[in-house]
C-alpha cells in the first residue's frame, strides 16, 4: 500500500560501519542533496575534464516548493495505483457463488495481480529511466482502465484472472515511476513530505477500492461496478496528464547495456538490498494480518458478518493521517531510526490482536497498521535520499521484493492459520517482524535527511 532506490555516490561496503563512515557518508549525501554536483569538482577558473555526455554529472537546479495542486496530484496518483489492486477482495464471496469456485480459485484473482506487479516492476524501472516519468505514469493509469472494464464484461473466472494479471502489469508504471519522479524533483524535507502524500494516497486508494466496489455490487452489481471503476480511472489519467508538472530534472538513459550495468550495481547496493528486504517484511505483515484476521473475526466468539468484516478495513485510513505526520519525524530523526521505532510499534499491535474484546482487536489492528505505514514511508524515503542514479530501476527492484513478500505472506500465514488458527498466524507475523527489526538495526545506515 506504497519508493525507492538507488546506488549512492558514497556506496558503502558491508564492512564499513564505523562512526567515521557514517559521518563521511552524511556529509557526502548532504552535499549531493544540496548541489547534486560531484564532491570533487574542478575549480571554476580551470576547464573541467570533459566526460562523454552520457557520463557527465547533472546539476540539479533549485526546486520550488510544490503547490497544493501538485501535492494533491501525487496523492491521487498513489490512490489510483492501488484503487484496483485489492478491490476484488470485497466481493470474493460473491465471486465464489457466481462461478461455483473454491477459496483457492477466487484467491487467484488477487494473486495474479500481485505476481504481475512483482514481475513488471524492474522492467518498468528500466523503461522509465530511458523514456521519462510523466508519460509513463499517465499511460499506465489509462491502460489500467482497459482490463478493469473488461473484468465487468467477463463471463468466466479464468478470464477475470487474466484481466487481473493485466491490471497488475500497469501498476509498476504508476508506483515505481512516481517514486522516481518525486526523488528527482524534490529534495530534503520537501521530498519526505511528498513521499508521505504519495503513501497516504496509496493507503486511501487501497481502502477506497474495496469500499466502492463492495457498495457498487449491492447497488448495480459487480459487473457494472468494474465498468464504473474503469471509467473513473480514465478520468484520473486525464487529470494527471493535465495537472502533474513535467519532469525538470530527469535525464534519459536509453542504453540497455547501461541499464543492465546499473542493475548489477543495485543488487549489490546496501541501500537497495536492505530497503527491499524491509519492503518484503512490510507487505508480508500487511497481507498476512489483514487476510487471516477476517477468518479469525468470522469465527466464534465474534461471528462478524461480511459487512462487519469489510468495515475492519477502515483501519487502513489511519495511514492517511499517520504518514504526513511521520514525514516530519523522518526528516528530523532520519529514516533508519524511524524504521526501528515503527517496526516495534507494529509488533506491539500484532501482539495486541490476541486480546479477546473486539474493540481491543480493532485498536490493535490500527496500531499494527500505523507501524507498517510508517515503515513503508521511511523505507521509500531512505531509498529516495540515498539513490542518485537509476532511480526507477532501483524502485522496481524494491517493489519486486515488496510484492514477493506479500505473496509469501499470504501463503505462509495461510499455512499457519490452518495449523493453529490466529495464534500461529501471530507467531508467524512476529517472526517476520523480528527479521525486519534486525535489518533495521544492523542493515540501515543512519543518514538523516538534510533539512
Amino acid at each position: 500500500m506504497t519508493s525507492q532506490a538507488q546506488h549512492a555516490t558514497g556506496h558503502l561496503d558491508s564492512s564499513n560501519h564505523s562512526t567515521d563512515t557514517d559521518t563521511n557518508t552524511h556529509t557526502l549525501i548532504s552535499s549531493n542533496l544540496t548541489s547534486r554536483n560531484p564532491p570533487h569538482s574542478q575549480p571554476q577558473n580551470q576547464p573541467p575534464f570533459q566526460q562523454p555526455p552520457s557520463q557527465q554529472p547533472h546539476t540539479k537546479p533549485p526546486t520550488m516548493p510544490p503547490s497544493l495542486i501538485v501535492k494533491i496530484m501525487i496523492g491521487m496518483i498513489g490512490a489510483f495505483a492501488f484503487l484496483q489492486v485489492y478491490s476484488i477482495q470485497a466481493i470474493l464471496p460473491i465471486m465464489m457463488q457466481a462461478f461455483s469456485a473454491t477459496e483457492t480459485q477466487v484467491g487467484m484473482t488477487v494473486g495474479a495481480t500481485v505476481i504481475a506487479i512483482a514481475m513488471m516492476s524492474p522492467f518498468m524501472g528500466m523503461l522509465s529511466d530511458a523514456v521519462g516519468r510523466k508519460n509513463i505514469i499517465v499511460a499506465s493509469i489509462a491502460f489500467m482502465a482497459i482490463p478493469t472494464m473488461m473484468i465487468g464484461l467477463s463471463d468466466s473466472l479464468s478470464s477475470i484472472v487474466i484481466w487481473r494479471f493485466m491490471q497488475g502489469l500497469a501498476v509498476p508504471g504508476i508506483t515505481v515511476v512516481t517514486i522516481a519522479y518525486v526523488g528527482e524533483e524534490y529534495a530534503g524535507k520537501e521530498m519526505a513530505k511528498m513521499m508521505s502524500y504519495y503513501v497516504s494516497g496509496t493507503v486511501f486508494g487501497g481502502f477506497l477500492g474495496r469500499f466502492i466496489l463492495g457498495h457498487l455490487e449491492e447497488l448495480i452489481g459487480w459487473e457494472k461496478g468494474f465498468v464504473f471503476m474503469g471509467m473513473l480511472t480514465v478520468l484520473g489519467a486525464g487529470l494527471v496528464a493535465w495537472l502533474l508538472p513535467r519532469s525538470r530534472h530527469f535525464h534519459a538513459n536509453p542504453n540497455f547495456t547501461s541499464a543492465l550495468h546499473m542493475l548489477s550495481k543495485h543488487v549489490r547496493n546496501r541501500y537497495v538490498v536492505t530497503a527491499g528486504l524491509l519492503g518484503a517484511c512490510v507487505l508480508f505483515s500487511l497481507v498476512g494480518c489483514f487476510t487471516y484476521v477476517n477468518l479469525h473475526l468470522a469465527d466464534a466468539p465474534y461471528n462478524l458478518s461480511s459487512a462487519g468484516l469489510a468495515n475492519i478495513f477502515a483501519v487502513y485510513l489511519i495511514g492517511v493521517v499517520v504518514t504526513p505526520i511521520a514525514s516530519s519525524l523522518i526528516a528530523k530523526y532520519g529514516a533508519a531510526r524511524m524504521v526501528r521505532v515503527a517496526v516495534m510499534i507494529s509488533m506491539m499491535g500484532v501482539l495486541m490482536t490476541l486480546a479477546a474484546p473486539i474493540s481491543l482487536v480493532i485498536v490493535a489492528l490500527a496500531v499494527m497498521s500505523t507501524g507498517v505505514f510508517i515503515t513503508q514511508s521511511a523505507t521509500i524515503t531512505y531509498i529516495a535520499v540515498n539513490v542518485k542514479e537509476g532511480r526507477s530501476l532501483a524502485s522496481g527492484l524494491y517493489y519486486m521484493a515488496y510484492y514477493i513478500g506479500g505473496s509469501i505472506g499470504a501463503w505462509a500465514c495461510g499455512l499457519a492459520y490452518a495449523q493453529g488458527k490466529w495464534l500461529y498466524t501471530v507467531y508467524t507475523l512476529l517472526a517476520v517482524q523480528v527479521i525486519a527489526l534486525l535489518i533495521a538495526f544492523f542493515g540501515l545506515i543512519k543518514i538523516p535527511i538534510k533539512r
